[in-house]
Order: structure tokens, then C-alpha cells, then sequence
């Protein structure tokens, strides 16, 4: 039997692009697979620019501490492909099984039969074809990238909608303004289908209320049909059919708190009063998502890395990321100050000096690498440049492994930020769990 990665590396040659919107190739294949998107169970469909993939895995954890069965869809993965799809098995296991992913696409792969489709789009199709397949209470379904036209948005009638902050990024697809990127990612909403809308400035917020009008979507907005703070340590939400008083989320940062309050909405507008504050309590404490200020033990990293260090990961990288990792980074000065070095990777399609600005006077000090293995990474001295010209000390490494040395060097043992991009993060968990 062929292995998954063998037919993955085979649909990147579907389709001379890696990104192409459109959903005309997707509703082709699902056609033809006999439409699973139809079979599925109920979808919460989640777009936005950032904080997507923090919002699923606090749905997914409230909702499986409420006794659901809940499947996931995200992306892009950050070591196997495998961790994009999460099945409710039965015998408590999550990513899907190598068999099962085997199979799925290389049906998906006959079925298309050389026809031109993107990688994210048949992928996306199988992943349906295997939700379809699988039994479960809810189906979370994280949009890959605007919205309109992506691959997730061929589900007609999804159970709620859900849009997270929508910042600039993808300018390339989606357009040069937050006007425009909002409408693309309020292509989501689905008529007299509710939506939770979480902080927006007030420009992307006029366009997702203008399309929504248009849709006979209602919509649940933070600041004005719910809200959620942090009070004396403790996590204040609230909406128009209660207030909870309940236990900081596990994952670390005061924009947590506000991604968890669009998790407990979305939950709340699925459950309603039923939903139980312990539940709540339960999910937000078991809730874990990769990659998002993730804390490192700096002795499992195979690098000269000082143990009384601090090391961080997180895979934020574009400027609105940058505002709130700088946020994270200087309320952790306030309890424990330490140095902060940053050791920065990003690819060249990305804003750096956007997402690199926040931490001038906070940073310490840059050490920039290029992305081990990843052709569109910017080279190490031209993002050192990016960072002088944003306001920071830098200096380029050769590898990763480099970097991290020349982060702990120092009379005091910093905290080490390793930021930057998605891809750079999925290279250090490699190493970390290898």
C-alpha cells in the first residue's frame, strides 16, 4: 500500500499554482464523490485572519468536555499532514489514521483523474469524503484562506459562522485594504445562518454588518452582544443570556482571553442555556493548540541553549500577529523580566517589517535565520536589514540551531521568542519532538 506522502507530493502537481480561489474544481470533485460535503455533521465554519485555529480548539475542547464528538479541520499542518484532519474515533485517538487518509485520497485521486485542482482543494475533499464517513456531533471546519472562495465554503448551510479578527495579510488574494479583505472573509456567511463576530476595527466591522444584511445572517458581535474581560484573575464572559465567572484559559496571552470569549459565543448560540459554566471551565483548561506561545523546554531542543532560559514558539507572522505577541511578551516582562531575544524567520510574501516594528524597544535583540528547507524564506541578512529598518538590533544566523545558541548568549539567561512564520515553527517542533 502507497503511503500518504507519496500521493500528497503527487496532487501538488494537480495545478501550476499553489493557491488559485476558486470553487469551481472543489464542487467539481465533490460532485463526483457523490457530495460528502452534504453527509457531514453539523459544521462550525471558522474564518478570519488571526486567532482561527485558537477559536477551533477552544470549541473543540468546551464541546468535547460537553460529552460531543467533534471532528476538526485545519491548516496548514505544522509537522505531518495528518494533524489537518482530527476524527472522533472512537477509541479516543484524534489526527486521522494512516490507512484511512491513504485511502481517502487516493480515491479522491482517481476519482479527479488528472484534472487540474490545487493541493489545498482536493486534500480539503477528502477530508470532507472522511468526515462523511465518520459519525460525530459537530464538525469544525477552519477556512484555509478569505473565505469566499475557498475550498470549506462549498458547505451550504453550516450550524454558525464565525469570524475572527480580520487584519491585513494574503494581500496578494484578498486585496490591499481591510475593506477588502473583510468582504472576502464575510463570503462565509450563509443566509438566516448565525454568525459570531469577534473584535473587529470598525472598518472590516461595517462590512461584515453590510453583508450579513445582505444575507439575512444574524450576527453576535463582541462588544455588543457579548463580551468577555479579564477581572481579578479571573475570565468575565457574558451575552444576553448570562454572565460566567470563570478560570483563565490554559493557552497564555491577554488575546486568549478574547479568543476563548468567541469560542464560548459560538458554543453558547449552538447550545444555549444548556451549556454548563464547568464544562466551560473544563474545556478552557484542556484546550491545546501548537505553535501559538507555546512554552519550550530549552533542554529537549538540540541547540546550546541556556536551561535556566525562557523559550517561547509561536507562529504569528503578519503585523497584527506582531501587536499581540509583543503584548504576550512585555506582560511576561512585568512578572519575570528577562532580556528578550527574538529569533526570526519569515518568507518573502509576508509584511516582516509590519510584524517586526511592535517589539522595537521591547527586543533586546534579533537573530534572524532563513527557513530551513522553505524556498520562499527571506535570507538572513536581508531580514536583519528589515529589522535595523524596523527599529531593532539585529544579526543573521546560519541555521537554526545557530540561533538559538547566539539568542542565549548573554550575562543573563533571556527569554527567547521563536517567531516569525508558521513553517519555522513546524521546523522546531520536529526537532523538538524528535
Amino acid at each position: 500500500m502507497q503511503h500518504s506522502d507519496v500521493i500528497l507530493e503527487r496532487l501538488l502537481s494537480l495545478h501550476p499554482k499553489q493557491i488559485d480561489l476558486s470553487l469551481e474544481r472543489i464542487e467539481r470533485l465533490l460532485e463526483a464523490l457523490g457530495h460528502p460535503e452534504r453527509r457531514t455533521a453539523p459544521v462550525i465554519h471558522i474564518g478570519g485572519t488571526n486567532a482561527k485555529g485558537s477559536v477551533a480548539a477552544y470549541c473543540r475542547a468546551i464541546l468535547e468536555a460537553a460529552g460531543k464528538r467533534v471532528h476538526v479541520y485545519t491548516s496548514p499542518h505544522l509537522v505531518r499532514f495528518h494533524e489537518r484532519i482530527r476524527l472522533a474515533y472512537s477509541d479516543g485517538s484524534n489526527f486521522v489514521a494512516e490507512e484511512e487518509l491513504t485511502e481517502a485520497l487516493g480515491f479522491c485521486e482517481k476519482v479527479n483523474d488528472g484534472a487540474p485542482i490545487t493541493f489545498f482543494e482536493i486534500t480539503t475533499a477528502a477530508a470532507l469524503l472522511l468526515f462523511a464517513r465518520h459519525p460525530a456531533d459537530y464538525l469544525i471546519l477552519e477556512v484555509g484562506l478569505g473565505g469566499r472562495l475557498d475550498a470549506t465554503n462549498v458547505i451550504d448551510r453550516p450550524a454558525v459562522s464565525v469570524i475572527t479578527p480580520v487584519a491585513l495579510d494574503h494581500q496578494q488574494f484578498l486585496g490591499d485594504s481591510i475593506e477588502e479583505i473583510a468582504f472576502e472573509k464575510a463570503g462565509i456567511l450563509k443566509p438566516d445562518v448565525p454568525c459570531v463576530v469577534a473584535a473587529q476595527s470598525d472598518a472590516a466591522l461595517a462590512v461584515i454588518r453590510t453583508q450579513a444584511a445582505r444575507r439575512h445572517s444574524p450576527l453576535f458581535i463582541c462588544g455588543q452582544d457579548w463580551q468577555v474581560y479579564e477581572q481579578h484573575g479571573r475570565l468575565i464572559f457574558q451575552d444576553d443570556t448570562g454572565l460566567f465567572d470563570l478560570d483563565l484559559p490554559r493557552l497564555p496571552g491577554r488575546h486568549q482571553i478574547d479568543n476563548a470569549g468567541a469560542a464560548i459565543e459560538t458554543v453558547r448560540v449552538l447550545m444555549g442555556s444548556r451549556l454548563d459554566p464547568a464544562v466551560i471551565d473544563a474545556g478552557l483548561g484542556r484546550a491545546e493548540w501548537p505553535a501559538r506561545l507555546q512554552r519550550l523546554d530549552p533542554e529537549r531542543m538540540r541547540a546550546d541553549v541556556p536551561t535556566e532560559a525562557e523559550l517561547w514558539l509561536d507562529g504569528g507572522h503578519n503585523p497584527a500577529a506582531g501587536v499581540v505577541l509583543a503584548q504576550a511578551m512585555s506582560e511576561l516582562e512585568e512578572r519575570v523580566s528577562r532580556p528578550l531575544v527574538l529569533v526570526c524567520g519569515m518568507i518573502n510574501t509576508k509584511d516582516a517589517a509590519g510584524f517586526l516594528r511592535p517589539f522595537a524597544g521591547l527586543a533586546e535583540r534579533v537573530v534572524t535565520l532563513a527557513i530551513p528547507a522553505e524556498k520562499n524564506a527571506i535570507p538572513s541578512l536581508d531580514l536583519a536589514k528589515i529589522a535595523r529598518a524596523a527599529g531593532l538590533t539585529a544579526e543573521p544566523a546560519a541555521s537554526l540551531e545557530q540561533a538559538l545558541a547566539r539568542a542565549g548568549q548573554g550575562p543573563t539567561a533571556p527569554r527567547i521568542l521563536i517567531c516569525g512564520s508558521l513553517y519555522l515553527a513546524g521546523r522546531v517542533l520536529a526537532a523538538y519532538r524528535g
